[in-house]
């Protein structure tokens, strides 16, 4: 099958391109690069596939024509960094994923993987959440997600095909590094400084999912017989994978020798809490097999970062931080507050290549 692959270059995306191909497909990548400079060494490499670099607020039929599959990865990830502009995390994250999710219709794409996510549950409180439940996002990430899933929704008939996936809150080694999101954070705080350090109170609760099985997840979503998927939602993880907050700290704890637990002076409740039901895809998507733990997590992230020699400058400084990049890029003048790059004319076509380089 070819396949394109929206944020290719991104944290999930660059270890998803590898899943994808190592199963046979041939596999293209979208990116506007906005991370260019983010990339980890010890994550390994970037794969190397044919790509364009563009902006999906810009994207067209023309760029979609011939491919089977779209993999729509392309967001702003996470929730501080959706609320630095949520305007324009609903002109990427809503409206760039209904513009790509209409020009694949139009290009004859049959089948679209929109990467949701289990943000958008938000304030779910205690009980278990399956896909059929009210969705209470509590960010403009969250929002944005719940948005692009009801339009894209009504663009589903005979011949093309959406899937919503939802995401636990992702964690593991990619060659496109995030120290942002809570396993890979807890851990960078353990190896760097001995200390596991909370900036919330513990309490709320969150599933979590390794980056190779989310991959694992579309991979089996793309491969499956239509009327399996057809228009529906997924949440990807497992059961067992529901953590509060401090239950990730102790596995991180068990992990790093010597390290300690400590709560920030401002920790405060998380608004967001839910806990998933992740019963769905294990009945209908039998292909799909996660094989990592948080434990595993952990300590692969552990090995990682010793063996980079990884310090606190260097994972709190801003290559890593999603927020803290793009924040650079707009003082550094790269940016505009739109997030596009001010010295590209829109009008410009985009760069191809058959090759990236870190």
């Amino acid at each position: 099958m070819k396949v394109l692959v929206t944020g290719h270059r991104g944290y999930i995306g660059s270890v998803m391109v590898s899943v994808l191909s190592r199963a046979g497909h041939e596999v293209h990548g979208y990116d506007c690069e906005l991370y260019h400079r983010c990339a980890y060494l010890p994550g390994g490499p970037i794969p190397n596939v044919p790509s364009v670099f563009k902006d999906v607020r810009d994207i067209t039929q023309a760029d979609l024509e011939g491919f089977d599959a779209v993999v729509h990865l392309a967001a702003l990830s996470n929730d501080p960094l959706s609320n630095l502009n949520p305007d324009i995390t609903y002109a990427i994250n809503y409206h760039g994923s209904v513009r790509t999710a209409i020009a694949a219709k139009k290009a004859g794409v049959k089948r679209f993987l929109f990467a949701s996510s289990c943000s958008n549950y938000g304030a779910a409180g205690e009980g278990l959440v399956n896909e059929t439940a009210e969705l209470k996002p509590v960010s403009a990430y969250g929002i944005s997600k719940v948005l692009a899933e009801r339009e894209i929704s009504g663009l589903a008939d005979a011949e093309f095909s959406p899937v919503y996936l939802r995401p636990a809150t992702a964690y593991g080694l990619s060659p496109m590094l995030r120290f942002d999101i809570v396993l890979n954070n807890l851990t960078a705080w353990a190896v760097t400084e001995g200390l596991i350090l909370l900036k919330s109170d513990g309490t709320p609760w969150r599933p979590i999912v390794h980056i190779e099985d989310i991959s694992r997840a579309f991979l089996a979503a793309l491969e499956a017989p239509t009327d399996v998927v057809h228009n529906q939602a997924f949440n990807v993880g497992q059961d067992a994978h529901n953590y509060q907050i401090k239950e990730i700290a102790e596995i991180v704890a068990r992990t790093v020798p010597g390290c300690r637990l400590q709560y920030a002076s401002d920790a405060s409740p998380d608004a967001r809490s839910y806990r998933v039901d992740f019963g769905k895809i294990a009945r209908a998507l039998p292909s799909f097999k996660p094989t990592w733990t948080a434990a595993a997590g952990a300590q692969q992230l552990y090995e990682a970062y010793t063996s980079a020699g990884l310090t606190l400058t260097e994972f709190e400084g801003p290559r890593y931080q999603r927020i803290g990049q793009i924040q650079k890029l707009i003082a550094d003048g790269e940016l505009d507050q739109d997030l596009r790059r001010p010295q590209i004319s829109q009008s410009e076509p985009p760069r191809y290549a058959s090759a990236l380089s870190v």
